[in-house]
């Protein structure tokens, strides 16, 4: 069975080509439409960065960061996304209500919450089971984007 895309592209949550010139990249990007990192941990770095991102972001527009507002920002309907069934299945993975407030991702609390929700995410990212996520490379890729957080 050939490897999903995202694992293949060391980018299990899928992140596009955009602005950003991400830490980590592959200099030569041979998918057109997904970034290619040298290793899953950069994939998980940036997730953990966007995932940052979207935390201050909310914030600062009055928006809670909630399980449900990650998932409609990260697979928004309008680009032909089923996220009600993206949420549900992230729900049913972690257990995590949609709509309660989440820690910050830069710390060790956020951490611990949002390990749980980029692997559930991976899941359905790349269509693998629980079992078969690289939980070690999503904890390396947040000391990668927070090295100053204390790790437990």
């Amino acid at each position: 069975m050939k490897e999903p895309r995202g694992m293949r592209n060391n980018n299990p949550l899928n992140l596009r080509h955009g602005h950003s010139q991400w830490q980590g990249m592959k200099k030569e990007q041979t998918d057109k439409e997904f970034v290619c990192y040298m290793n899953k941990a950069y994939g998980y770095r940036a997730a953990w960065k966007v995932m940052n991102t979207y935390y201050t972001r909310f914030l600062r527009g009055g928006k809670a960061f909630t399980l449900s507002a990650i998932i409609h920002r990260w697979a928004p309907p309008e680009d032909g996304n089923d996220t009600t069934a993206y949420l549900h299945r992230v729900i049913q993975l972690t257990h995590l209500p949609g709509g309660q407030p989440l820690p910050c991702p830069a710390t060790t609390q956020g951490f611990e919450t949002l390990s749980q929700i980029l692997a559930a995410m991976t899941c359905v990212e790349c269509g693998i089971k629980p079992e078969e996520v690289p939980a070690d490379h999503i904890r390396r890729g947040f000391q990668l984007a927070f090295p100053h957080v204390k790790m437990e």
